[in-house]
């Protein structure tokens, strides 16, 4: 792999997205080490931008350092996982609220060309790029709101939604329903619909955090087996 320098993003940009989608795909799981010059020789750049990704990584709470093994994954737990399913209850349930409430022309022409892709997508039962659809979703969503200070918080927990998706993907028909749910809630808040808007983002995610916990017991489940 060989990334210019006069790339739209910068080499230590590119180091640290790389690595932190790893680790929220599961690539790397909690306990992994990872060692700056065999990242380096990986993605034939420096070990200065993969230093410095690390150290922002670990800042943030995806890594830490540990005496005599250096830089491990750390473990994200359950706990703090299903926490942020608790907070974002409240704050994108509002963030819904408010972009149904102040929806203007030219928003809801963004949102009846996404809706008319998902729907699409939908037809033709072609889910391979939903994954990362479903964060620009929030993310639009979340401009809507016409809330800086609330953009500025939910975007920060975008990283958490990615994870906790991506593992309640593994729930058969979860995915297809994740789809489903999102075109709903475009369609509620393109419609200025305030009260439906509410409903099915809270549905949404209670949907998401029961899907997140079946994968986690699946989890319990292959390792019980396994011993």
């Amino acid at each position: 792999m060989k990334w210019a320098e006069d790339e739209l993003l910068s080499i230590r940009e590119r180091a640290y997205r790389y690595l932190k989608d790893l680790i929220l795909e599961g690539e790397y799981q909690p306990g992994d080490r990872l060692i700056e010059r065999e990242l380096a020789t990986k993605l034939n750049i420096s070990r200065t931008p993969i230093r410095e990704a690390l150290f922002r990584l670990e800042s943030q709470g995806f890594v830490k350092t540990v005496p005599r093994k250096g830089v491990i994954v750390s473990n994200i737990t359950a706990e703090e996982v299903i926490e942020v399913f608790t907070i974002l209850s409240s704050l994108e349930v509002l963030a819904a609220k408010l972009a149904a409430q102040r929806m203007d022309e030219t928003t809801q022409k963004e949102f009846d060309e996404k809706i008319r892709a998902l729907e699409a997508e939908l037809e033709k039962h072609d889910q391979d790029d939903f994954d990362s659809e479903h964060i620009e979703m929030n993310m639009l969503l979340y401009k809507a709101s016409k809330s800086p200070k609330l953009y500025e918080i939910l975007s920060g927990l975008t990283d958490y939604i990615q994870m906790s998706a991506n593992m309640g993907y593994e729930t058969p028909g979860r995915r297809k329903d994740s789809l489903s749910e999102h075109i709903q809630i475009m369609k509620a808040l393109r419609n200025k619909e305030v009260e439906m808007a509410e409903y099915v983002t809270k549905i949404h995610i209670e949907n998401s955090k029961k899907a997140y916990i079946n994968s986690l017991n699946q989890q319990k489940d292959r390792k019980k087996s396994n011993m």
